[in-house]
């Protein structure tokens, strides 16, 4: 497949986990990628590597700019990168909800406003962002990260109608769990992680973890041609955790 030939592409988050899978996807396909992260020393060719801390104004634009530079513009931008956090409202003090907070809603808010102009330029202008099954659905212990994704969700509506009449198409993903880096984290650390990761399987009526390739695929749908008139949706990507509701199995 070739449909992202001449496109470029800018993903963050991208040295690890959903985010490799896309910019692997996307170069796959045809488009120049750069991946912004936090560590992208490990990001070889053909991808671009570019140091990006999403928490930070300046280095957002700074990184920007030279991925559109040394991309020779910017058709795609994925906003991927994010941090997780485990717990009830009552189990964060402020600082940590104001750094999850930066992180996940103003990361995404940062890159946007860095990559408009270039967006806006282009005949191809797509943004997907990384939201979750959080933003939908209650999940125990997961406050605090459900609040950022619901912003996320509600954010992606909105650019979605600020900038539609300016070409630019928005729309989200929304993973269930995913069998990602940041979920091995998590179950390594459970008192029982065969048994956390089976409960988790469980979760999702496909019984298994999201992986993150079928989360990338769905984030290329979004990002490509064939998804010219698609703007304003989250596309779950969950094993139909958010939709189905199953009688418990017969024993």
């Amino acid at each position: 497949m070739s449909e992202f030939v001449g496109l470029r592409a800018v993903v963050t988050g991208g040295a690890s986990g959903i985010g490799r899978a896309t910019a692997e996807l996307l170069a796959g396909r045809g488009a120049k990628v750069a991946v912004l992260d936090l560590d992208p020393s490990g990001v070889e060719e053909p991808f671009v590597p570019v140091r990006a801390d999403v928490g930070d104004e300046a280095e957002v634009r700074a990184a920007v700019a030279q991925a559109a530079e040394r991309l020779g513009g910017i058709d795609i931008l994925v906003n991927n990168a994010g941090i997780g956090a485990v717990g009830t409202v009552e189990d964060h003090p402020d600082e940590q909800w104001h750094r999850v907070l930066d992180v996940n809603v103003l990361g995404v808010v940062r890159t946007v406003r860095a990559a408009l102009p270039y967006l806006r330029a282009s005949a191809h202008a797509a943004i997907v962002n990384t939201c979750s099954i959080a933003a939908t659905a209650g999940l125990p212990q997961r406050a605090l990260y459900s609040a950022s994704k619901g912003a996320v969700l509600s954010l992606t509506l909105a650019m979605a109608a600020d900038h539609v009449r300016e070409g630019v198409r928005v729309n989200c993903v929304t993973p269930g769990t995913a069998d990602t880096p940041w979920v091995s984290r998590l179950l390594a650390a459970a008192d029982d992680p065969k048994a956390e990761r089976a409960a988790l399987n469980a979760r999702q009526p496909l019984g298994r973890l999201v992986t993150a390739q079928e989360v990338a695929a769905a984030i290329a749908y979004l990002a490509g041609p064939s998804a010219a008139s698609v703007t304003g949706v989250a596309l779950a990507v969950d094993g139909g955790m958010a939709g189905l509701r199953l009688r418990a199995p017969e024993s």
